[in-house]
C-alpha cells in the first residue's frame, strides 16, 4: 500500500518565458519543489510519499500538434522539442529526487502521463506504479485543465486512489480550468 507523488511537466516551456507559458507556472514549480525538498529531507519512515515520479512533453515529430496556427484546444505552437532547453525540467522545480520519469508524445499528442515510458525500461507509468505496490496518487503540476486532468482521469481509471493538488497546479484558461475541476470531481478524482 505506497502512495506516490506524480509531478506532471513542469518544464520550461510551459512556464514563464517559455513557448507554452501558463501563467503561475514558475510559482508552481517552485512549491512543487519546496514540497520535494520537504520529502528528500525527511527521513525515509517519515515521507509522506514511497516514491515521486514526473511526466514530460518530449516531442520530435508529433504531427499536427504542431501547428503554425494553432487552435489552442487540439493544436499548440511547438513546445517541450526534444532537445531543446524547453523539455527541461524548470529550475524552480529543485531537488529533483524523482525515482522515474516518464516521457510523452514523442510522435503524436498525448496529454496524459500514463501515455509515457520511463527513461529506464521504457515502463508505463501504470505497470511502473503497480510494481512498486503503488495504490494512490497524488497529481500536480501543468497545466491543470490539459496534462493535470488526463493524468489524473487516467490513474483514476487504472485504478489508483487519486487526488489532485489543486493548489499546486496552473491552468491554461479559467473556463477550461473549472469545467477540468467539475470533469475531475464527477469521475471520483479527490480535489485538494
Amino acid at each position: 500500500m505506497a502512495r506516490a507523488l506524480i509531478v506532471v511537466d513542469v518544464q520550461n516551456d510551459f512556464c514563464e518565458g517559455g513557448s507554452l507559458a501558463v501563467a503561475g507556472g514558475a510559482n508552481v514549480a517552485f512549491r512543487i519543489g519546496e514540497l520535494l525538498h520537504q520529502w528528500h529531507e525527511a527521513e525515509p519512515g517519515d515521507r509522506h510519499y514511497d516514491y515521486v515520479v514526473a511526466t514530460r512533453d518530449h516531442h520530435i515529430d508529433p504531427g499536427d500538434h504542431f501547428s503554425r496556427e494553432p487552435d489552442f484546444v487540439h493544436s499548440w505552437p511547438p513546445h517541450c522539442v526534444a532537445g531543446t532547453d524547453g523539455v527541461s525540467f524548470h529550475p524552480n522545480l529543485d531537488p529533483q529526487p524523482f525515482d522515474a520519469i516518464f516521457d510523452k508524445g514523442e510522435y503524436a499528442a498525448a496529454y496524459s502521463g500514463f501515455e509515457g515510458k520511463s527513461h529506464e525500461g521504457g515502463h508505463p507509468l501504470a505497470d511502473w506504479l503497480r510494481a512498486k505496490g503503488v495504490t494512490a496518487v497524488d497529481v500536480c503540476g501543468i497545466a491543470t485543465d490539459y496534462c493535470v486532468r488526463a493524468t489524473a482521469l487516467d490513474a483514476h481509471e487504472a485504478g489508483f486512489t487519486t487526488t489532485v493538488l489543486t493548489p499546486l497546479t496552473a491552468g491554461v484558461a479559467e473556463a477550461s480550468t473549472d469545467q477540468a475541476l467539475l470533469d475531475l470531481r464527477t469521475a471520483g478524482v479527490s480535489l485538494t
